[in-house]
């Protein structure tokens, strides 16, 4: 079973990390969460989930996970100006492994300058950001671009996009 990174902080959209997060475990996968520091609580910006962060940054190495989830709200915003979580979000897009990300989530990923010739979707709000980065944007539900990236727009998404991120884990045999 996978060892899923998820690189979260204060103001991520509630729904967009605990759906997922129950997705994956229900599947037999373990969520790792990954702040700029550890040993602290955070909170979703609905003020519905309150998440305990496992590890800090410097605690974590890429090669130690086998797959990358990054929630939408607020969260990846804020995450992208640590040019370690940065860093750490490339090697995964670098090293091909599985990269699942909702809503504004895609952030982390166009600072890490991971996106050029890629397919993806996101929130309408960031389109033109994907674009600018290089990236084929896509109005759908989910899109899986080459086997490794998953994407969603927003809440309403979730059940595809749980449904794709447990599929390629499945396909992958982590």
């Amino acid at each position: 079973m996978a060892k899923v990174a998820t690189l979260i902080t204060d103001m991520f959209e509630d729904i967009e990390f605990t759906s997922p997060k129950e997705a994956l475990e229900e599947a037999g996968h373990t969520v790792v969460t990954i702040d700029t520091e550890g040993n602290k609580a955070i909170r979703g910006k609905q003020g519905e989930a309150r998440v305990e962060i496992d590890h800090g940054i410097d605690d974590v190495k890429p090669d130690d996970f086998d797959a990358l989830f990054i929630p939408g709200g607020f969260s990846p915003d804020i995450l992208r100006a640590d040019d370690r979580v940065v860093a750490f979000a490339k090697k995964f897009m670098s090293d091909m492994k599985p990269v699942f990300a909702i809503c504004h989530g895609p952030q982390l990923l166009i600072t890490a300058r991971s996106l050029d010739g890629r397919d993806i979707t996101g929130y309408k709000s960031i389109r033109v950001d994907l674009e600018n980065a290089g990236a084929k944007y896509h109005d759908e539900e989910v899109f899986v671009c080459q086997k490794q990236l998953v994407s969603s727009r927003e809440p309403k998404d979730l059940p595809a996009f749980n449904r794709e991120i447990v599929n390629l884990l499945k396909e992958k045999e982590l």
